[in-house]
């Protein structure tokens, strides 16, 4: 159970090296499996060394993207999706020479219409951006225009003013998606990735109803995209990218919405298609193969014809580039280096014929339980075989889950954990083989050196740097000290034989002690059921009262817990008492010099001994002194009790319960309660007995049953029937220790 708890905490702590190895299991399984065949509807058009050697270098003017818009929309494209940005202005120096000439010919006040007319024309047949403006807009397929997001400041190409990022959302306002279910209005509750700025196609590519979705790809920490995000969100305002908007004007623009859920983004809907995503919205590639799975055309050819009429019609049509220099390229678990439109037509072929991976939320549950069930299988049976036997089970087992993990993968596309299982079966074998030879090696350990029963082993070497902290005798310190004692602890004598009840208690103490070591706590003694602590000796520390309370919460944390780990053996449930108290008292190695331990003495001491038995009269679990409470400030959430005047003593102290480490981790119910509490506390002290006991009425009924309302309001009871002497000053006086 040890190791299975040990996978299970680097399963959540998802170590990188770790998460590494799942991802390379993630390719194996690809690797593994056969390509799967395209449907055909979705082709790309490249643009290759090829085209560029007949067509000339990149950037090609835009007059040329023009021509291939016309050659598709004449073979039939139904949908043309542009792995391009159009963002900056077409570089044409003719358009240059022209605009100047017509500026001179103004500036030179020549009036001469058939010259006008000419040097229009000139222009417009120079000026790509429109010639390419048109070929879209006289198009009968849709055209999808790509555009990026920053997601950073350092390669942002504009100033981010308000007016230019509202251009630039403008001009992808068409990726948006219209419409959000299962969440609030602008889908702010889920956990989609946030992007910095958007940058859009030229306003000329934006108007007119010219649809556009963003083409960034977001590899995994090894370079490989195995997941491709579905949306983004910038500025309050959720996008859809490339992949979605080209099917979305493939299926005639039909109803589309992020649907979200209880953990998160659950998919896109687009008609009657869905799209399932991870909670951030992301899919999930299921990569066909290589690059030739998906049928692909040179732009040269398609431009000059050389193409099947029919290899465009009615299909989804990629543009993008595929030669080097001016291609993204990725990796997938196929490929070290394949064209970025790949991607985009292989994410459009599964949304088409629903041909996804997904990783559902009750896969989280499965992995969890395949650590547990390998990990006990492996315990339970590995002891009763001998070493060979034994090896050849474990080797069973793991090609056994390998197996069950691949057909999971292959038939039901279900992607589930690999490594912590398997993992927690190698750690299991190799803990049980080592644990079989060196048991009966194992000798007992000397016992440690002073102090090595009363703190932590970090904190003894704090220590060994100031020796001079073990000299016989003491120093007045300002420090905290903490007792604790389990409530009805007597009673189970009658219930258990004296072994187990030893062995329970110092199941107990050593759990309290390791909380009290993690704080950076001091073990001064072991009194009956109790225990004695102090915090800011021998090693000094300005917080040693927070030290104390964060203790005081980690051991009563730990014992909320014990039940579940006891359950088995049938042990009781335990309580505890805890009280704390701060201030001067005195600290060293105390006695004489043929024996002597280290402890701490003072009024202060006595003081928390106090507070914790205080806790019996109140219901309370954890009581703090006045000093305490001051030196932890707002640290903690606090509620103050009582004024109170302990046996043997004229002052009284104000004493409060820790209630928790932070208010956001304290129910409404608890601070309805503690206001009310605090509020009839108030009115107690003022003598309005009835104000006050119907506060405490009020508190009671948040926390029914709280037994320091049941005290308060029953001392209001007896004021109001006889109140106490005029120089009354609040406080009650405890009558026994």
């Amino acid at each position: 159970m040890l190791v299975s708890m040990l996978v299970i905490v680097l399963f959540f702590a998802s170590p990188p090296f770790l998460e590494l190895m799942e991802l390379k299991t993630i390719d194996l399984r690809f690797l593994s499996r056969d390509a799967i065949p395209a449907t055909g509807t979705v082709v790309m058009a490249i643009i290759d060394e090829k085209s560029l050697n007949a067509e000339g270098r990149w950037p090609w003017p835009r007059s040329k993207i023009a021509q291939l818009v016309d050659e598709l929309t004449k073979n039939g494209a139904k949908v043309i999706a542009f792995d391009i940005g159009f963002l900056d202005p077409d570089e044409n120096t003719n358009l240059k020479l022209i605009q100047e000439i017509r500026r001179t010919v103004d500036r030179l006040n020549i009036h001469s219409q058939p010259l006008s007319e000419s040097i229009e024309e000139y222009q417009h047949k120079t000026d790509n951006d429109r010639l390419l403006k048109e070929a879209i807009e006289r198009s009968g397929a849709k055209i999808v225009l790509g555009h990026f997001f920053h997601m950073n400041t350092r390669d942002l190409n504009y100033e981010v003013t308000p007016a230019e990022l509202d251009r630039q959302l403008d001009r992808i306002s068409s990726s948006r998606y219209p419409l959000i279910k299962g969440a609030d209005e602008n889908g702010r509750s889920l956990p989609v990735i946030n992007v910095f700025a958007p940058q859009g196609n030229l306003e000329i590519f934006s108007q007119g109803g010219i649809s556009s979705g963003f083409f960034n790809k977001m590899p995994d920490e090894d370079g490989v995209v195995r997941w491709t995000p579905l949306m983004l969100r910038c500025r309050g305002g959720i996008y859809a990218p490339l992949t979605v908007q080209a099917v979305w004007e493939f299926l005639g623009q039909p109803d589309l919405s992020v649907i979200g859920g209880a953990y998160g983004v659950e998919g896109v809907q687009i008609g009657e298609t869905f799209i399932p995503t991870d909670e951030y919205g992301r899919l999930l590639v299921n990569h066909l193969g290589p690059s030739t799975v998906i049928p692909q055309y040179s732009v040269t050819d398609i431009i000059g014809n050389r193409v099947k009429p029919d290899s465009f019609k009615d299909k989804i049509v990629v543009v993008g580039g595929a030669a080097m220099g001016i291609a993204d390229y990725i990796i997938t678990p196929f490929s070290s280096s394949l064209p970025g439109m790949t991607l985009h037509a292989t994410v459009i072929d599964n949304i088409l014929t629903q041909n996804f991976l997904t990783k559902p939320n009750w896969t989280r549950i499965f992995d969890l339980l395949a650590i547990i069930v390998v990990c006990l299988i492996t315990g339970i049976v590995l002891p009763h075989l001998k070493a060979f036997k034994g090896l050849l089970f474990a080797l069973f087992l793991f090609i056994g889950y390998i197996f069950l993990i691949y057909q999971l993968f292959i038939r039901a596309k279900i992607l589930v954990n690999m490594v912590y299982p398997l993992l927690g079966l190698a750690l299991t074998y190799i803990a049980l083989t080592v644990f079989n030879y060196v048991t009966e090696e194992r000798s007992k350990r000397h016992v440690r050196k002073a102090f090595s029963q009363y703190v932590a082993s970090d904190v003894i070497e704090e220590i060994l740097e100031n020796p001079d902290e073990l000299k016989l005798g003491g120093d007045v310190k300002t420090l905290s000290v903490l007792f604790s004692d389990l409530t009805g602890f007597t009673t189970y004598s009658e219930k258990y034989s004296p072994q187990e009840l030893v062995n329970i208690l110092s199941d107990y103490f050593n759990k309290m002690t390791e909380e009290v070591f993690s704080s950076r706590g001091t073990l001064l003694m072991y009194i009956g059921d109790g225990l004695m602590a102090v915090f800011g000796a021998p090693v000094e520390s300005a917080d040693h009262a927070e030290h104390a309370c964060d203790a005081a919460l980690a051991m009563r944390k730990r014992l909320h817990l014990l039940p579940m780990e006891w359950a088995v053996k049938e042990r009781p449930r335990l309580n505890a008492r805890i009280g704390i108290n701060s201030g001067p008292m005195l600290v060293g190695n105390l006695g004489s010099v043929h024996r002597f331990t280290y402890g701490v003495l003072g009024d202060q001491v006595n003081l928390a001994s106090r507070l914790e038995g205080l806790n019996k009269l109140y219901g309370t679990d954890i009581l703090i002194g006045e000093n305490t409470a001051r030196y932890v400030g707002k640290a903690f959430v606090l509620r103050e009790v009582d004024s109170v005047r302990v046996v043997g003593k004229t002052q009284a102290i104000n004493i409060f319960e820790i209630v928790s480490r932070y208010m956001n981790l304290v129910s409404q119910e608890k601070q309805d309660f503690i206001k009310f509490y605090e509020e009839g506390l108030a009115r107690y002290r003022k003598r309005e007995w009835q104000n006050a006991q119907t506060l405490f009425n009020r508190a009671e009924e948040r926390i029914p049953g709280d037994q320091s309302c049941q005290v308060m309001a029953e001392r209001c009871r007896t004021f109001l029937g006889n109140p106490p002497p005029e120089d009354w000053d609040g406080a009650y006086t405890a009558l026994v220790k």
